[in-house]
Order: structure tokens, then sequence, then C-alpha cells
């Protein structure tokens, strides 16, 4: 079966059903095939638990915080001279004020 690609938007859900009952689908645009719709098929089986296992290794201290790190995030902060964009919005303030 070939659609264009407004209809395969509009009817994605009845495609893909079509396309798990076993029909290939070719979408196409101004004619010209593009892309083709078909069955994923059954999953590959599954990964066994553990199957890396002994293969990674963590370092004792992975969850060690850094001082330096930390620090900032803990530093109190500075409050220095106004910034050049802070200055304009308190004499718009003022101005409201008077």
């Amino acid at each position: 079966m070939e659609v264009n690609v407004h209809e395969a938007k509009t009817q994605l859900s009845r495609l893909l059903k079509r396309v798990s009952q076993g029909e290939e689908i070719t979408i196409s645009r101004a004619g010209v095939p593009v892309a083709r719709l078909i069955a994923a098929g059954p999953r590959e089986g599954t990964r066994p638990m553990g199957m890396d296992r002994d293969k990674i290794r963590m370092a004792e201290d992975f969850d060690k915080l850094d001082p330096e790190l930390e620090a900032l995030f803990y530093a109190p902060i500075e409050l220095g001279r106004p910034t050049k964009a802070t200055v304009p919005a308190r004499r718009l303030a003022r101005k409201k004020r008077a």
C-alpha cells in the first residue's frame, strides 16, 4: 500500500494496525517514496540481570564531596556595588515614588 505524507499523519493509528497485521506501507511525498512502515518484529530477548557484574568498577570515594566545589555552593554571597544594569531600574523606581 502507498500513502502520501498527509494521509500517513492523519491515519497513523490505522496504518500501524495494518502494519502489525503484516502489511508493508510506503509513504510518498509528491509521488516519490520517502519511507517504509514495516513491523518491528519481536524483541531479541531480554538481557539477564547481572550480565555486567565484575566488569564495572566504582571507586570507594565516588560520592566524596570535592571541597572546592562544595565551597562554591555554600559560600556566603558577596554584595558589591550595583551593576550598570541595576542602576537605571533604581532611578525609575525613585521617579515613580516622587
